[in-house]
C-alpha cells in the first residue's frame, strides 16, 4: 500500500441498494455511494450550514462486500475506510472526465445517532443468519475462553475471573 492514499470518508449511504455483482471467478464485490457534507458553525447568523457534499463511490470486495450488501440501506450513516483511485475516461460526447472512487478496506455503520446489533458472518457456512447460530452453538460448547469456566476458575488460570468476584468480567 506504499503510495497509495488511504483516507476515512464518514458519511451517509445514498443508493437505495448496494449493487452487488459477481466476477466470473465468483468473487463478490459490491458497489454503493457515500455522502459527505461538511457542516461549519456560522457565528453571524448563529446557526450551522452545509458545505458542498461530496459524493463517492465505494467499491468492497468479497465476504466484506456480501455483508455490505445486506446490511447497507439508503440514509445510513456509515465510516468507510479505504484506498482513493482516480480513473480517467471519455463519455459519449468526448469529453474526458475524471472520477474519484473509494476501494474499501473497512466499512462500519455509525452509532452517533444509531444502535446496531452486530453478528458475526461466517464464510463457509453460507448466510449471516447461519453463521450466527453456529457461533453460538459453538461457543456454548466450547471448552476454552474465559467465558466457559466456572466461576472462579479463573482466579487459578490467571484469566478475568481473578479478583473480579467470580460471574463478573472486571469491565
Amino acid at each position: 500500500m506504499a503510495g497509495e492514499t488511504v483516507i476515512t470518508v464518514v458519511g451517509n449511504v445514498v443508493d437505495e441498494q448496494p449493487e452487488l455483482r459477481f466476477t466470473p471467478a465468483g468473487k463478490a464485490v459490491v458497489k454503493f455511494r457515500v455522502a459527505s457534507t461538511p457542516r461549519t458553525f456560522d457565528r453571524d447568523s448563529n446557526s450551522w450550514r452545509d458545505g458542498e457534499p461530496l459524493f463517492l463511490t465505494c467499491s468492497a470486495w468479497g465476504q466484506m462486500g456480501e455483508n455490505a450488501a445486506s446490511t447497507l440501506t439508503k440514509g445510513m450513516r456509515v465510516i468507510v475506510q479505504g484506498r482513493l483511485k482516480q480513473r480517467s475516461y471519455e463519455d459519449k460526447q468526448g469529453v474526458k472526465r475524471t472520477v474519484f472512487e473509494l476501494d474499501v478496506d473497512e466499512v462500519g455503520v455509525s452509532l452517533r445517532n444509531a444502535m446496531a446489533k452486530v453478528t458475526k458472518a461466517g464464510g463457509s457456512q453460507g448466510g449471516v443468519r447461519e453463521a450466527f447460530q453456529g457461533a453460538r452453538q459453538q461457543s456454548q460448547h466450547s471448552a476454552g475462553g474465559p467465558w466457559s469456566q466456572p466461576a472462579g476458575a479463573g482466579a487459578q488460570s490467571g484469566g478475568w475471573g481473578a479478583g473480579a468476584g467470580g460471574d463478573e468480567p472486571p469491565f
